[in-house]
């Protein structure tokens, strides 16, 4: 990786991690932040907001894709998400797909302790044979 690829990792993991830091999680106790690079450069990011009537919560991926579409930005170039535990945080199953409508086979999702990255996967890894815009004709 370059010495550039390593500083803008390191960036959009200083997002995540930021906004695991601002994570409600009063019932579970367990704080997520992700963070997105869209190709403009621009970081967008977001961290898990639970609600006593569960399921009704949403994921730290879920308010970072939101973030990036309401700034009017379309595509994912990499995502890291930050997790607690020893075990990987990698995004939920409903992420996955949120994370594909905005992806390709060359974004990165980068997963993550408070200590830094410990894995990164390609989509497909990911989401083997993924229905996607493209099924659409998009």
């Amino acid at each position: 990786m370059s010495k550039s690829a390593d500083a803008g990792l390191e960036a959009l993991f200083a997002a995540a991690k930021a906004a695991r830091e601002r994570a409600y999680a009063p019932y579970s106790r367990f704080f997520v932040g992700a963070a997105i690079r869209a190709p403009s450069g621009a970081i967008y990011s977001g961290c898990n907001v639970e609600n006593a009537a569960y399921p009704q919560g949403s994921c730290a991926e879920a308010g970072a894709i939101a973030a990036m579409a309401l700034a009017g930005e379309r595509r994912i170039e990499a995502i890291v998400v930050v997790g607690d535990g020893e075990d990987l945080c990698t995004p939920c199953g409903g992420c996955r797909q949120r994370i594909r409508e905005f992806a390709d086979a060359a974004t990165r999702v980068h997963v993550a302790g408070p200590e830094g990255v410990r894995a990164s996967f390609g989509l497909e890894e990911l989401l083997p044979h993924s229905f996607g815009p493209g099924h659409l004709g998009r």
